[in-house]
């Protein structure tokens, strides 16, 4: 497990990791990308619980879904099934667990306050929080993505399904977006990924 962990988490947060995983009704899996999703936690019919990761992350967000998805199922098994999936059981195991790690010897600094400030109360997903999810993004790969509130205004850009839009106006934490195709409005989160396509002055 040590050896599989170690190309997807920081070398300090290997053993730990694989102490929360020596379970052998847990399973881990490493899936390719899913664009609506970073990971996910399941019970199984016959008993068992799984676990599943997108193999694209970088190291520091596989760790915290990672985490986050251990904290399901530690929950789960120490409250049972009828509590609610992000319900206080299960941010106070995430807690629990993700306590350790806030270390320097495991994120870099910049990381840290924002992690810290993040974990007083997590939500059910980090990209809901958009000033860790940028900083975050920082230690991605290079791609062409790039977030909404970065996208400048009345500019086009695409999602990940192919469809279209133009970039409007903020209202309070999204963004008013016209599909090009339909002319409907949508609203978007900041910290929405999507591709630039031009970018227009008016």
């Amino acid at each position: 497990m040590q050896e599989a962990l170690q190309k997807y988490i920081p070398i300090h947060a290997v053993s730990r990791v694989s102490e929360l995983l020596s379970h052998d009704n847990l399973v881990v899996k490493v899936k390719s990308e899913r664009k609506t999703r970073h990971g996910d936690y399941k019970r199984m019919p016959n008993g068992k619980h799984q676990i599943t990761i997108n193999a694209n992350l970088n190291t520091y967000r596989f760790l915290i879904t990672l985490i986050h998805e251990i904290a399901h199922f530690e929950a789960y098994n120490k409250f049972g099934k009828s509590i609610k999936p992000h319900g206080i059981e299960w941010k106070r195991t995430f807690q629990h667990l993700m306590l350790p790690f806030l270390n320097p010897d495991i994120f870099p600094l910049d990381l840290l306050p924002l992690l810290a400030k993040h974990f007083k109360n997590p939500r059910a997903s980090s990209d809901t929080d958009v000033p860790l999810a940028y900083a975050l993004k920082q230690f991605d790969a290079p791609n062409n993505k790039t977030y909404i509130f970065e996208v400048p205004l009345h500019s086009v850009f695409k999602m990940y399904n192919g469809r279209t839009f133009k970039k409007g106006n903020k209202r309070r934490i999204r963004y008013e977006c016209t599909e090009i195709k339909t002319g409907r409005v949508y609203l978007f989160n900041s910290n929405a990924e999507v591709e630039l396509l031009n970018t227009y002055n008016e």
